[in-house]
């Protein structure tokens, strides 16, 4: 209904304006504008606040009216019309008020976007005003910097001193009067002085060039002279040849030896051209020479076989040469043994030197009668080492070259003949006069170019070129080898010897970083003691000691905390001694002696003690010690009462390959033992807890493991993985 009379009052308006509705349109539209532009200019006068209060009156009088019309409609009179028709003219009105509102609010909002964005703008050129500025300001402390940085050339050059320059200077180039007062003038007058000096010298290196040329004129007349000499020289030379052949006059030392070798026996002069060719060829650091006495050597007018005549026209000899009583049998056969072991008088002697200016002298002999060479060998070292007792037979010329090639040991003679020799003169073995006489090992026959053949007999035995030379390189090879790795457990054994087993930084990661065991023992032992031992009988019936290996006793130790409660010592016992004490302590002072190893630990506390019985092959690092263990720790426990034991065994000896570290190897045993000091922690912490006994574990658990036993043997985890920290099973 009220859009019907809106639509009504329309045309009513249009038809009452009709007649003027051509003529009064531009008026209107005149007007129109009039009243736009006033109503902009209206906003600057009208108050907002009071605008806003009449928004809010005329929308609660809408809002009145239009219930008064809604209450009017829902009656349903038809005299009520008038009062809606009324009513709505109102509304009409309102709603002008609410336009007129809403436009002066649009105009207002208009200015406000148009003096902020007039704000804007100023603010932005006032901001790029303040970059410039900012750039500008950069730009000339850049230029400062490099000014007050600037560096001329002439800060390069050594000038003389202020008192040289105004004392050689002349008066026009020093000016006194202005570089005095004036540092920037000085420098030039410096500068001035500097290059009139640089161009006398100049001057003068010219005149010394020309002079230089002269001389090396005459330096080069001089050399034609000189050198045209020469051929005369060599002429001269090769004419006196004769003479010095004539009175025997060698020029250098060299001549001197090949003319002394000369005289040597053909063993020994094999021995000494094959090993003066090699260091010559292919070792510098090998120096051969020969020793003794040349004129013992010359008046050997027959061979060695001929030095054994018939008995008889000696004795009588002797008989008719001195009136003395006829010597006993007993003389004789000293006598016949001496002239049997008889050594030429000149031998060669070799010096292997090591990078660390070490030094192995082999001196070798010929024994003339038996037609077999021996060596005896002695070490120098560079610096003075730290005397360790246990190292006393590594550097033993008895035992250092003992197997160097393997079964090779040097108590045996290599010819087969000298055996019925020795039964002549009631010799039983030639191991009696190695330490005097020397080692007849075998590959010093081949070096001295000898061959003695067991499988078929050989009337003559003769020395072989080709023999020695075949030999030469891997014998040099194998003897520096020896002594370096002999020099390398002597500076081991004196770290173990008080208690400390070094480890290279290159093997660290072979152990945890914390091992609480340690070695408190590292003695030698002889061999007989080693095969008395109970645990050490599976290694000797393996062949895997004998008795010119070296034997070891370790004593790897960890304590518990808790002192014992009376004094006792304790002396690392022997294996008789040990059975007889294996009944235990029981609270009495006991007392065990052993010939090899002794120590008062009175003060020492709870623990368990590891006994480790090391067998060290002559061919070490390249053939591994040999390591037998007996853990004395609640009863004795060994590789054939504990598998456990076993398997530790297995992890220093079948495993040895994992330690060797950086070539040659030579730290295998030092980390074999503390191994056995890392396998002995992880074996004591991994033994389940006694519930019977109060307190906390004897042993606590430090070393992570992923399974402290496996399989029926309740084997332990050994193995260290690195990185990672933690044990487990192989």
């Amino acid at each position: 209904m009220s859009s019907d009379s809106s639509k009504k009052r329309k045309p009513k308006v249009i038809r009452t304006d009709g007649g003027l509705q051509e003529g009064k349109r531009g008026k209107a539209d005149a007007d129109q504008d009039v009243r736009y532009y006033s109503e902009e200019c209206e906003v600057d006068l009208r108050d907002p606040i009071k605008d806003y209060e009449l928004y809010r009156e005329t929308c609660q009088e809408l809002q009145r009216l239009m219930a008064e019309i809604q209450e009017l409609k829902s009656r349903g009179i038809k005299d009520n019309a008038s009062e809606i028709d009324e009513r709505r003219i109102q509304s009409c009105v309102h709603f002008m008020t609410l336009k007129k509102l809403n436009r002066l609010a649009h105009i207002r909002l208009k200015k406000g976007r148009d003096q902020t964005h007039e704000a804007k703008q100023k603010v932005d050129a006032y901001h790029l005003q303040l970059q410039n500025l900012l750039y500008e300001v950069m730009h000339l402390q850049k230029e400062i910097t490099k000014c007050l940085e600037f560096k001329s050339k002439h800060e390069e050059i050594e000038l003389v001193s202020l008192e040289e320059f105004y004392k050689e200077a002349p008066p026009e180039i020093s000016r006194p009067a202005i570089t005095l007062s004036e540092p920037h003038q000085q420098t030039l007058a410096r500068l001035d002085w500097e290059l009139e000096q640089r161009k006398r010298l100049a001057e003068k290196y010219r005149e010394c060039l020309t002079s230089k040329e002269k001389i090396l004129k005459e330096i080069e007349v001089k050399k034609e002279y000189l050198s045209s000499l020469q051929p005369r020289l060599n002429s001269i030379m090769q004419a006196s040849l004769p003479v010095q052949e004539y009175l025997f006059m060698p020029f250098d030392q060299a001549h001197k030896q090949y003319e002394t070798a000369r005289h040597l026996p053909p063993p020994l002069y094999v021995l000494f051209v094959q090993a003066s060719a090699y260091g010559q060829a292919c070792d510098k650091k090998l120096v051969v020479a020969i020793e003794g006495s040349v004129e013992e050597a010359k008046a050997l007018y027959k061979p060695p076989e001929d030095s054994q005549d018939d008995e008889s026209d000696s004795d009588a000899e002797e008989e008719q040469t001195t009136k003395r009583r006829r010597p006993t049998l007993g003389v004789q056969l000293d006598d016949k043994r001496k002239e049997m072991l008889k050594r030429h008088p000149l031998s060669v002697t070799v010096d292997l030197k090591c990078k660390d200016e070490n030094v192995l002298h082999l001196t070798f002999y010929y024994l003339m009668n038996l037609n077999v060479m021996t060596v005896k060998a002695k070490v120098t070292t560079a610096v003075e080492m730290t005397t360790a007792i246990s190292a006393g037979d590594l550097l033993s010329p008895d035992s250092l070259l003992n197997c160097l090639y393997p079964g090779d040991h040097g108590r045996k003679t290599p010819n087969p003949a000298n055996q019925f020799q020795f039964d002549k003169v009631g010799i039983l073995t030639l191991s009696d006069y190695v330490t005097e006489l020397g080692h007849p090992y075998v590959w010093v026959q081949k070096l001295g170019g000898l061959h003695f053949p067991k499988d078929q007999p050989q009337h003559t035995v003769t020395a072989d070129n080709s023999l020695s030379a075949s030999h030469m390189e891997l014998t040099v090879k194998l003897l520096r080898t020896r002594l370096q790795s002999r020099l390398a457990l002597h500076k081991q054994f004196a770290s173990l010897e008080h208690g400390v087993v070094p480890v290279s930084s290159e093997c660290q990661h072979l152990f945890p970083t914390k091992i609480v065991s340690r070695l408190v023992k590292w003695v030698a032992i002889p061999y007989e003691d080693y095969a008395e031992l109970p645990y050490t009988k599976d290694v000797i019936e393996a062949g895997l000691a004998e008795d010119t290996h070296l034997y070891y006793m370790a004593l790897i130790e960890r304590g518990t905390g808790r002192r014992l409660s009376f004094p006792w010592q304790v002396l690392i016992p022997t294996p008789a001694t040990l059975r007889a004490a294996s009944g235990g302590l029981h609270g009495k002072s006991l007392r065990l002696e052993a010939p090899w190893a002794a120590g008062d630990v009175s003060s020492l506390p709870c623990s368990a003690k590891l006994q480790a019985a090391v067998v060290l092959n002559p061919g070490y690092s390249t053939l591994s010690p040999v390591f037998s263990l007996c853990l004395n720790w609640k009863g004795e426990r060994t590789s054939s009462n504990d598998d456990n034991i076993r398997a530790m065994e297995s992890e220093v000896n079948v495993n040895y390959k994992e330690l060797w570290g950086p070539k040659p190897g030579y730290q295998l045993l030092t980390n074999q033992l503390q191994r056995l000091c890392m396998v002995l922690d992880v074996y004591l912490e991994t033994e389940p807890h006694d519930t019977s006994v109060e307190g906390p574990k004897e042993f606590p658990q430090e070393k992570m493991c992923l399974r402290l036993v496996r399989g029926p043997m309740r084997l332990k985890p050994f193995k260290f993985n690195y990185p990672q920290g933690f044990f487990s099973h192989r």
